[in-house]
């Protein structure tokens, strides 16, 4: 067998090994974002890939190590976004904004991303911790979020006394709550956080409160008591 060729799928036909196990991760991202990891079956997953469980199995090893694969594909994508992301030009100000918006624009336009993340939350990160590229493919972002963190404390415009990790934390709970939970939101509170006629508003909301925490003025909050 070619080394480019995947194992003989029904009929004698082999498929390019790369197109395969890319039509194998969509299929299982949509799978297990649906279903969660104790609810998708490798059985399903086979058959809307017109394949079989030897396959998948030849491919990734078991439904684990699918599930890690997937989990790393879904991170890669927005690692990728974060290193081609160039706010060298930028003021401090219209860099953390500019890292907020694409956060935010991922995450929106990424929902099996925030189900996926969920469900390994769920299993305590297990699968996060075993995968070597996550264990060591760190995030781009948070170097960004760093450069811009002390370019904006040395030029005086940012006061607050925050590393890159908690700029990122603030972030992406906002970024991740308005998808994760916008339809108990809704339930409880009638209102569709993911509504186009409020995505502006909100988008811009997210700059403001990160931006106003980091550039508040702290003397006021530590003088003596009026």
């Amino acid at each position: 067998m070619n080394s480019a060729e995947g194992p003989a799928r029904p009929g004698g036909r082999h498929r390019d090994a790369a197109r395969t196990r890319a039509e194998i991760l969509d299929v299982a991202t949509r799978e297990f974002s649906r279903a969660g990891f104790a609810g998708a079956r490798v059985d399903e997953i086979a058959a809307l890939t017109s394949t079989t469980k030897r396959m998948i199995y030849y491919y990734f090893g078991g439904k684990e190590q699918l599930f890690t694969a997937v989990l790393e594909r879904a991170y890669a994508v927005i690692r990728q976004a974060e290193q081609e992301l160039d706010v060298e030009r930028l003021d401090p100000v219209a860099a953390i904004r500019r890292i907020a918006e694409l956060t935010f624009d991922h995450h929106e336009a990424h929902p099996d991303f925030i189900r996926l993340v969920s469900i390994e939350n769920i299993h305590e990160a297990e699968h996060i911790t075993g995968s070597e590229k996550l264990g060591t493919s760190g995030s781009p972002a948070l170097a960004l979020i760093g450069r811009t963190l002390t370019e904006g404390r040395r030029s005086g415009l940012f006061t607050a006394d925050v590393d890159a990790v908690d700029v990122h934390a603030m972030i992406s709970a906002f970024c991740f709550f308005r998808v994760s939970n916008r339809h108990t939101f809704k339930a409880l509170f009638g209102r569709d956080l993911t509504a186009s006629g409020r995505r502006e508003h909100y988008r811009a909301l997210l700059g403001d409160m990160v931006i106003a925490y980091l550039t508040a003025d702290r003397a006021a909050d530590t003088g003596p008591p009026g």
